[in-house]
């Protein structure tokens, strides 16, 4: 039995994030606010420096960033990224394969949140589009989350959140059996096999040695415009 994961440890996925350095309303440069439901994530700062806003069921935070920091949030934390000057980050996401999938929903108003068709409408990215017009694109879905994150944290108690925890939960509803299968050939599959390699050392056999393997890689796409900024992203 071959047990090597050919994807990155843990199942996670890999990318490296410049973050956007354009203005918004407030006089803040940033990227665009959102919430991952099933996948925590974590920040590398590899250069420069900025913040991140995070809005949870206990509150609204800013964590400071710069080389070195290391963070990371939960499932349900919406959060935007602040670039106070040249903010770089490698970014490590839990289940790969998931967040690509559309595990995240940005914090657009409610009207946009009725069905994954309007949503899909006020967010997606012409990929045939020239760069000019996807930028456009990009900062417009950027603006347009900061109106309902704007409410978000203005809003009065807990249910506001609540009914935004909700819509998105339902929008996401349909892509759940993708989702789970994707997740089983990812982190679960690598999970299950430790759990055989931790068998077989108790044995005291070692059959997963012999398949030990080397792998590399370069990004499959450099400067795609994401949520929070412009990404190099790979293919695992």
């Amino acid at each position: 039995m071959n047990t090597t994961n050919t994807g990155l440890p843990g199942g996670v996925a890999i990318s490296h994030l410049s973050v956007y350095d354009w203005p918004a309303a407030d006089g803040a440069c940033g990227g665009t606010p959102h919430m991952h439901l099933a996948c925590s994530e974590a920040y590398v700062v590899t250069g420069g420096r900025g913040a991140v806003q995070t809005l949870t069921s206990s509150g609204y935070e800013v964590t400071p960033l710069q080389a070195g920091t290391v963070a990371w949030f939960t499932p349900g934390t919406i959060h935007r990224l602040l670039n106070e000057g040249d903010l770089r980050i490698t970014v490590l996401m839990q289940n790969s394969g998931l967040p690509e999938a559309g595990d995240a929903v940005l914090t657009l108003p409610p009207e946009y949140l009725t069905d994954p068709e309007t949503y899909a409408r006020a967010t997606a990215i012409p990929a045939d589009a020239p760069e000019e017009e996807q930028e456009r694109v990009a900062r417009a879905r950027r603006d347009l989350a900061l109106e309902g994150y704007r409410a978000l944290r203005e809003a009065d108690g807990p249910q506001a959140l609540a009914t935004f925890h909700r819509a998105a939960a339902a929008l996401v509803r349909p892509r759940i059996a993708e989702w789970r299968e994707r997740w089983r050939q990812g982190a679960e599959a690598s999970a299950a096999a430790t759990g055989a390699q931790l068998d077989w050392l108790e044995r005291g056999e070692s059959p997963h040695l012999a398949d030990a393997a080397v792998s590399s890689e370069q990004p499959a796409a450099r400067g795609k415009f994401g949520m929070c900024g412009r990404l190099d992203v790979y293919a695992n």
